[in-house]
């Protein structure tokens, strides 16, 4: 091992390059073992091979047959190429990307009978994500409002769904197969208490409320304070006072998100090493286009038109993602609030995608 190790330990001092860029560590199978990027490209490979033996640098010069590295103009690209390379690649020493255990996302599930849960990232698993917020706890006390105001269904995965509609030879009556549906707190989709197009009524809503154009939920938690205030039921309105303003809170968050995605939404250029400049189209947060700067009128001409395709294509103006979608917008988000001088002060207007 420790000439394998030496051997590219030369390889790397003959070859590599103190520019920005991303790296690969290969195992004996050509396995990708690891991606990250750095800015000098070539002090950073070499900072492996002076890793404690305790530490995970150590650990991967250990198990890495072969280095592989590309340059890439700016910080910022080999941002985005690291990114990438780790979605599709899934290398064994990257666990996540960039794991940020301060926030958390609402998973709505794309299941015949769909769920909000909290999960503390946005993984390959279908449905939409909102997000990401600050709080778990919090944000979990949500969930659970939401979903006993609608009465959405949080039982396992695998809970067996007998919806009303569903058309069986031999209807019985069934019973909830969980108190929250005994407790009529449920729609008991489990025991047929409800249609498919009843049940997505609820969902629509639930949806409408994570996305700030509704506060369907809010209302119904404000009927409910004041019947039992009416009641003389103190202590009860008091915990539901409680639960609304945990749902204020939340209506502040998505609104606060919905001014980021809106803000995230301009041309970016990006000064290049040696002068390869590069040009990035970002709409609400995800990079939909890089090009390189234009040096001619032609060439601002084209970028214009490019912008401003993306700028105006019609699209749902919504805070759901799609996982990989969630973690790229957490990605920019980040590297804007570490760069907030790059930021710019208004977001760019579709009739003028040049600025």
């Amino acid at each position: 091992m420790e000439s394998r190790v030496a051997a590219l330990f030369a390889h790397v001092r003959e070859h590599a390059e103190n520019r920005p860029g991303v790296y690969r560590m290969l195992g004996p199978s050509n396995e990708v073992l690891y991606v990250g990027k750095s800015v000098r490209v070539r002090t950073r490979l070499l900072s492996y091979f002076r890793a404690e033996e305790h530490e995970k640098a150590a650990e991967i010069i250990a198990h890495a047959h072969r280095l592989e590295w590309e340059y890439t103009p700016s910080e910022f690209a080999a941002l985005l190429h690291e990114f990438r390379l780790i979605k599709s690649q899934r290398p064994l020493y990257n666990v996540e990307h960039k794991r940020d255990r301060g926030h958390c996302f609402i998973h709505l599930t794309r299941e015949a009978v769909p769920r909000l849960r909290v999960v503390s990232r946005a993984t390959g698993e279908s449905g939409d994500y909102y997000g990401p917020f600050h709080g778990r706890s919090a944000v979990s006390d949500v969930v659970r409002a939401v979903s006993d105001l609608l009465e959405l269904r949080d039982c396992a995965a695998d809970t067996p769904m007998r919806l009303a509609d569903q058309g069986l030879l031999f209807p019985l009556k069934q019973e909830p197969l969980c108190m929250r549906g005994q407790l009529s707190r449920c729609l008991a989709p489990c025991a047929s208490g409800c249609t498919h197009a009843e049940y997505s009524a609820r969902v629509a809503q639930a949806r409408a409320f994570l996305e700030g154009t509704s506060d369907t939920p809010l209302t119904l938690l404000r009927e409910r304070m004041a019947m039992a205030a009416r009641r003389l039921q103190f202590e009860y309105a008091a915990e539901l006072r409680d639960r609304a303003e945990r749902l204020e809170l939340m209506r502040g968050w998505v609104v606060e998100l919905s001014r980021m995605l809106k803000r995230l939404t301009f041309v970016y250029a990006v000064p290049g090493y040696g002068g390869d400049d590069r040009v990035y189209v970002v709409r609400r947060g995800s990079v939909r286009a890089e090009l390189p700067a234009p040096f001619t009128t032609e060439q601002q001409h084209a970028l214009e038109a490019t912008a401003r395709e993306i700028f105006e294509r019609p699209e749902p103006e919504t805070l759901g993602f799609r996982a990989h979608e969630a973690q790229e917008v957490m990605l920019i988000a980040r590297w804007f609030r570490l760069h907030p001088e790059a930021l710019p002060e208004m977001p760019c207007p579709t009739e003028a995608p040049s600025c």
